[in-house]
């Protein structure tokens, strides 16, 4: 029996990991700790149910998570003020990463930008760009800032200093096997062997296989349904679910809520996600009036919700944020909403529709009724979430 305290410890750790699978000394000092004193225990939960990989020192812990889905677009790298990052910006990281690889223990805005770049930095963009994967860099902890400032850097090209941290910089890349072995000739193929696992060659290796990769998706993913796993994947869940939601939830605290359609783990401390629902201010009220409006709907067409976060907008314009109301600003409210709810798992686009995905159900509006209460099957599940 694990000491009530202990176990405490240990899960925060792994809460820890799960929320930033990066911890530095100088940010996550406190989770860093808890980690190493629990490496060994963290090592064999993550080793036996997920696959995943850990590591940690006096100056890092790193989770090497491996991606369920690997087309999965739902939570991209963003900049200063949220944006998202397009192909040029990562393009952009990938350059910075190769130069600081091969920088001294400190540079410069300016040598990053000259170190085998395509920006020419004449542009704003160009500084633009570079400056976000600079503070993109910063937050992980790979770069800390000694003397400058980026913001001078764009309005008058005035170069800042930088420490390169080389311990953080060593563990940032995620993959089963390193990109010189790679010999796929398309962005798809690349990828696939980055990430490929060794194919399992007896039935017990394949349960093993199994239980990690579904153990990854129910601490991953908002929600998991049955109908988006194959079919040994959704036996093998249906059969096992309560066994591996068990183990879960005593080593991270996640609950699980199982459903006919499908399993979240939800976090009842609201931490572990970095997609929150319902949030303030007129980007998250459109969003919890959208997932409203879906919710009694399998479908509706992108002009049908347009038209809906143009009446809204003038319902509530006395309490948005100005221009809500001007034409065209649905088109961008709209994009924030489903994104987020895209995000969530909650609803799922094709084209000039949105589906409903059943999540979304529980943020139906509907008139309060009163049914006699009775006792439920033990095993049973409800129809919605």
């Amino acid at each position: 029996m694990i000491p009530a305290e202990e176990q405490a410890q240990r899960r925060a750790a792994l809460r820890a990991l799960l929320a930033k699978p990066l911890l530095v000394a100088e940010t996550d000092g406190e989770a860093l700790v808890l980690v190493r004193r629990h490496l060994t225990d963290l090592r064999d939960w993550l080793n036996r149910e997920t696959g995943w990989r850990l590591v940690a020192d006096s100056e890092t812990a790193r989770l090497f998570k491996t991606a369920t889905t690997l087309s999965d677009a739902s939570h991209p790298a963003r900049g200063h003020n949220k944006e998202q990052f397009g192909r040029r910006r990562y393009v952009t990281l990938c350059l910075a990463l190769s130069a600081l690889a091969r920088a001294d223990a400190q540079t410069t805005l300016g040598s990053l930008a000259a170190a085998g770049f395509t920006l020419t930095l004449e542009s704003r963009a160009d500084r633009s760009d570079l400056v976000a994967v600079v503070r993109l860099l910063l937050g992980w902890g790979v770069l800390s800032r000694v003397a400058g400032d980026e913001d001078a850097f764009l309005s008058a090209g005035t170069d800042v200093l930088y420490d390169v941290r080389r311990p953080v910089l060593g563990v940032l890349l995620s993959g089963i096997r390193g990109p010189s072995t790679v010999t796929a000739g398309t962005f798809p193929g690349r990828l696939a062997e980055l990430t490929g696992e060794p194919v399992a060659e007896s039935d017990e290796l394949r349960n093993q296989a199994l239980r990690r990769r579904l153990t990854r998706r129910l601490l991953d993913d908002p929600v998991v349904y049955y109908d988006e796993l194959d079919e040994d994947e959704r036996a093998y869940l249906l059969s096992q679910r309560h066994a591996i939601t068990r183990r879960i939830a005593e080593a991270s605290g996640l609950i699980p809520e199982m459903r006919v359609e499908g399993i979240a783990m939800v976090d009842p401390e609201d931490e572990l996600t970095d997609v929150r629902m319902p949030e303030q201010r007129t980007d998250g009220h459109v969003t919890l009036l959208v997932a409203e409006y879906l919710a009694s709907r399998k479908q509706a067409t992108l002009e049908a919700l347009h038209a809906f976060v143009r009446q809204a907008a003038a319902e509530h314009a006395v309490y948005w944020r100005k221009g809500v109301t001007e034409p065209g600003a649905e088109t961008e409210l709209l994009a924030t909403a489903l994104e987020k709810l895209s995000a969530l798992r909650l609803v799922e686009l094709d084209g000039q529709a949105v589906r409903s995905r059943p999540a979304i159900a529980r943020f139906a509006l509907a008139e309060p009724t009163v049914r006699e209460t009775r006792k439920a099957p033990a095993d049973a599940a409800s129809a919605l979430f």
